[in-house]
């Protein structure tokens, strides 16, 4: 069996003559399964319901089976409601759209996806998946063995798969250390290396609103990240520094009329003249080469640092809601739910005096949340996982990292 490559170009290859029998619908269910996909991956989605519906499963879906007059999430709870599961059909449009219908109100069907069994399939490799189904094993649409195994999962009865279901949000311990969708800035197409990017504060983000309960400190959050761009970089843009080299090139020309002033008064000094116009004009050629390589260099280093300040800065504010922020570079910015409780506590234990402890933390999130928060989101840190245990589960957890580029005098 040849594996999905795209929903566009791939066809569902047939699934094998010998397929499990579907389970008996009980009372008030109507349908096997309900799927949920963006209008994007129509294509690939109906010839997956063609299929299933040909192995004898009673399949609902949005188009087909929604009741006209009533609202989109009154007939999804319905749905819901009324089949034995639900498949949500994971691709970069559904997280987009759909999932964040879903999301942002999950309180209108909690109690129906608490009792059903979700089934998350990724159509495309890369797509993030969703916190809320981070925890759940998902199928891959390119497995050569998808349709066998999906339609294992379909038939299989409800009481006999146990811990699918989507539970209600609570941290940590399910979502602590999971990566969140990036952040892009607004205006990514036309930023210089020299400067910061400017991020939406209009709206939070679907993805947030179910985990800042605050949703005035996200808005503070982007609103001092983008203040990075309106007071740190004002004085440097390429004008400025135009003016600058006119000066300097008008300041040579006029240490070239003196020369030639000194040439016709003393004609007996022309050749002293002549070296010193020559030196002057090389030193000052030089000078002007190496400033503006130097200058270019220390822009880009000079924005690296201002937005780790204020991405630091934010990171002490949105910790409290479990999450942080990290500078993936002048135009993104990483996001992850983590859980920094523990590692605040192991501070106050290392240092007994209350006030300090509190203040040392605090300059550990101004200092290494940002880093932190980018290695979170890769799942890659720049050094061997430690040996002892932190206290985020299968990871490194803040206080380790902040020990270890401490070991190594490295402050961010």
């Amino acid at each position: 069996m040849e594996p999905i490559q795209s929903p566009e170009t791939a066809d569902i290859q047939p699934l094998s003559p010998s397929v499990p029998v579907p389970p008996t619908l009980r009372d008030g269910e109507c349908y096997h399964v309900f799927i949920s996909y963006s209008s994007t991956d129509c294509q690939w989605t109906h010839c997956l319901i063609d299929q299933l519906e040909a192995c004898g499963l009673q399949v609902c879906y949005h188009e087909r089976d929604f009741t006209p007059g009533r609202t989109v999430l009154e007939n999804m709870s319905d749905c819901i409601q009324e089949s034995q599961k639900v498949l949500l059909v994971l691709s970069p449009e559904f997280v987009r759209s759909r999932w964040c219908l879903l999301e942002a109100n999950m309180s209108l069907f909690r109690d129906c996806l608490e009792r059903k069994p979700i089934v998350p399939v990724l159509l495309e490799p890369g797509v993030s998946v969703p916190l809320h189904l981070c925890h759940l094993t998902y199928l891959e649409a390119n497995d050569p063995d998808f349709k066998n195994k999906l339609l294992k999962v379909l038939c299989t009865p409800n009481q006999q798969l146990q811990g699918s279901t989507v539970l209600p949000f609570h941290p940590p311990s399910i979502y602590n250390g999971k990566a969140l969708q990036p952040l892009d800035a607004v205006n990514e197409d036309s930023l210089s290396k020299w400067d910061c990017g400017r991020f939406s504060d209009m709206e939070v983000p679907d993805q947030l609103r179910l985990i800042i309960e605050d949703q005035e400190k996200y808005r503070m959050a982007v609103r001092m990240i983008n203040s990075v761009s309106e007071n740190k970089v004002w004085f440097r843009p390429v004008w400025v520094r135009v003016l600058i080299h006119i000066i300097g090139i008008l300041l040579l020309l006029l240490v070239v009329a003196l020369n030639v002033f000194s040439i016709i008064i003393f004609g007996d000094l022309s050749k002293v003249a002549n070296v010193l116009l020559i030196a002057s004009f090389s030193l000052v050629t030089l000078g002007l080469l190496i400033h503006i390589c130097l200058w270019k260099n220390d822009d880009e280093k000079y924005i690296v640092r201002q937005m780790k300040k204020a991405i630091g800065q934010v990171n002490i504010i949105l910790s409290e809601e479990k999450v942080l922020m990290g500078r993936r570079s002048n135009s993104k910015i990483s996001l992850v739910y983590v859980s920094l409780d523990r590692c605040k506590h192991e501070f106050a234990e290392t240092f007994s005096d209350q006030v300090c402890a509190e203040d040392l933390f605090q300059r550990a999130l101004l200092y290494f949340s940002s880093g932190y928060a980018c290695c979170l989101a890769q799942r890659h840190f720049p050094f061997p996982q430690p040996s002892s245990t932190g206290h985020l589960e299968g990871g490194v957890c803040f206080c380790q990292y902040v020990s270890q580029q401490l070991s190594v005098d490295q402050w961010e």
